[in-house]
């Protein structure tokens, strides 16, 4: 399909298989982020214990990066995607079933490592799906999926809770992870005959292979991660802080997700049309501004301003992550590379949630808010040069 012309590609002739997948899935993710740690506790966790029970789901797709992007390139993106969904499946069921601290404990960090196989999948297919002229709109769309679904399973989680109980959580995420796995099953294997013959390259190989352009544009993705990685390790400390309700902190958050979701369309057309510069800059750089202003805000009023400023710079940035792998990705060994990159971003965002953990921890929360601003703006510099140098190097071979 990528050999098509533009006005013979439209999205809506791969939505249901390119995106139900990502919605129906992250649904799932998102009903029960927000109660990890509750159920972690129900089941005797002391609060660092239930915190990391949380951090293992972050962990498990860390670890897993690699050999997920080998697991792609051997059976291609099609059969991964099922094999993921059924895993998570299985993991949320033993998660609902789990009497211990322990079992919860590995169910959610396989849980993991299905949500990483899952997300390597999802990005190579696209790139086969898509055009070169439409890639960014479609990556864009993809972490707008993410979006979307992180944002209703949350609402559909308090139902479920409120009827049911907390564990029925577990069992709504399995049965969204077999939904996205039937679903993923209907979509053509376009790249298989490709992971039939690359299916043999080691990893290590094609990291080697590109190492320059993961010691630059690499970096570039980590930075991008530990700046976007403050939503989630930053601000809600930050609210408790200044003493917020949880129910008002809850109410800016989901303000805070419909701002990042009105922005994906947008991001796209700018990420296509305007190049990934334009849009990368704003996402580190917004950071850093609402990084800088957070030791001012006392209130809802002004913390929410500063909450929608981040998300602005998010909003307009949904899916650049995967549009510079696509863009930087070989034609051979695409999928073992797309695992490499996946593990950049698993870096940033693991790494923000520990930085601003040390800093709170060593100094106070006052300080991790000005030394994360300080390093966004730092890191908007490095962010900017590299992802122009890529955006250059596009247009060239474009033209050629």
């Amino acid at each position: 399909m990528t050999t098509e012309t533009t006005t013979e590609f439209r999205f809506r002739d791969i939505a249901v298989v390119a995106y139900a997948p990502s919605i129906v899935s992250s649904m799932g993710h998102g009903a029960v982020m927000p109660i990890l740690a509750l159920r972690a506790s129900d089941l005797g966790a002391s609060a660092s214990t239930a915190a990391f029970v949380v951090a293992l789901l972050g962990i498990g797709s860390l670890a897993t990066s690699l050999p997920a992007g080998s697991l792609v390139a051997r059976i291609g993106e099609r059969r991964t995607l099922m094999y993921a969904g059924a895993l998570d499946a299985v993991a949320m069921t033993v998660a609902f079933l789990s009497s211990s601290v322990a079992v919860l404990a590995i169910a959610v960090f396989v849980s993991g490592m299905s949500w990483t196989a899952f997300l390597i999948a999802r990005q190579g297919f696209l790139i086969d799906a898509t055009p070169p002229t439409h890639r960014a709109r479609a990556m864009s769309l993809l972490g707008g999926s993410f979006r979307l679904g992180v944002f209703v399973g949350p609402l559909l989680g308090a139902g479920l809770i409120h009827f049911f109980g907390l564990a029925a959580i577990f069992l709504f995420a399995a049965a969204m992870s077999v939904c996205s796995a039937i679903i993923g099953g209907w979509m053509p294997e376009l790249g298989r005959s490709r992971s039939r013959e690359q299916g043999h390259l080691s990893v290590r190989s094609v990291l080697w292979a590109h190492r320059r352009t993961f010691a630059t544009l690499g970096i570039a993705v980590i930075i991008i991660g530990i700046s976007r990685s403050v939503r989630t390790g930053l601000l809600p400390l930050w609210a408790d802080h200044i003493h917020l309700e949880a129910s008002v902190v809850s109410l800016l958050f989901a303000g805070a997700a419909l701002v990042d979701i009105a922005l994906t369309l947008p991001g796209g057309w700018l990420l296509d049309n305007r190049g990934r510069r334009v849009v990368a800059i704003p996402v580190v750089l917004a950071v850093g501004i609402g990084c800088l202003l957070l030791p001012l805000t006392h209130d809802a009023l002004s913390l929410g301003a500063v909450m929608a400023l981040i998300a602005l710079g998010n909003g307009l940035g949904s899916g650049i992550v995967m549009t510079l792998g696509a863009d930087a990705a070989p034609a051979d060994g695409r999928a073992q590379f797309l695992g490499g990159w996946r593990l950049c971003g698993d870096l940033g965002g693991t790494g923000g949630p520990l930085l601003v953990s040390g800093l709170a921890a060593l100094f106070s929360i006052a300080a991790a808010p000005v030394a994360i601003g300080v390093f966004s703006l730092v890191g908007t510099v490095w962010v900017g040069y590299w992802i122009g140098q890529a955006d250059r190097a596009r247009l060239r071979h474009d033209r050629a």
